[in-house]
């Protein structure tokens, strides 16, 4: 490795391309034998930095969106809630009640699973981009009054109608 290397390693964290300075060498080798293109490398160096930094923002929005516990459809027991229509809850998971501005309120008796397919759904729209919350209502309300005794209701509500879903467990 030479000095051009360490150079172009600078400039790449400069420009906060880390996911491309981590894979130079290997890129630069594959390139170097023929197996690569100059286009196909730099296709595959701004498709690796673009999975890095969809990661980054999906890990990070997972720890803002301040779930309970990590759940997904696959780990969901729908033989156990025969009622339950499936095909209706893989629909929500697509997000598109998102997209078109309804809400969604599951209904049931403790036990049957609302929070882990909230949860379920939430992590699905973080991964397809959406900003979410999740917050017990509980929660909410004590916040929301304490805001409103400190005078800061509104600074409050902007901060639940931020994220694109918002999930309110435990309602009733």
């Amino acid at each position: 490795m030479g000095e051009d290397h360490d150079h172009l390693s600078l400039l790449l964290d400069r420009l906060k391309l880390t996911a491309m300075r981590d894979q130079l060498d290997s890129l630069i080798d594959e390139a170097g034998r023929g197996e690569l293109t100059i286009r196909e490398a730099l296709t595959l160096f701004c498709e690796r930095e673009v999975a890095r930094r969809d990661q980054r923002r999906i890990d990070m929005a997972f720890g803002l969106a301040r779930f309970p516990f990590v759940r997904d459809l696959t780990g969901f027991d729908f033989g156990a809630q025969p009622w339950l229509d499936k095909a209706q809850i893989r629909e929500l998971a697509t997000g598109r009640f998102i997209a078109n501005g309804e809400a969604v309120l599951f209904l049931g008796p403790p036990g049957v699973g609302k929070t882990h397919l909230a949860v379920a759904i939430g992590r699905t729209a973080i991964v397809a981009g959406y900003g979410v919350l999740f917050t017990p209502a509980t929660m909410l309300v004590a916040q929301l009054a304490k805001a409103h005794a400190e005078g800061r209701l509104e600074e409050r509500l902007t901060h639940y109608a931020k994220p694109k879903l918002l999930i309110i467990d435990e309602l009733g």
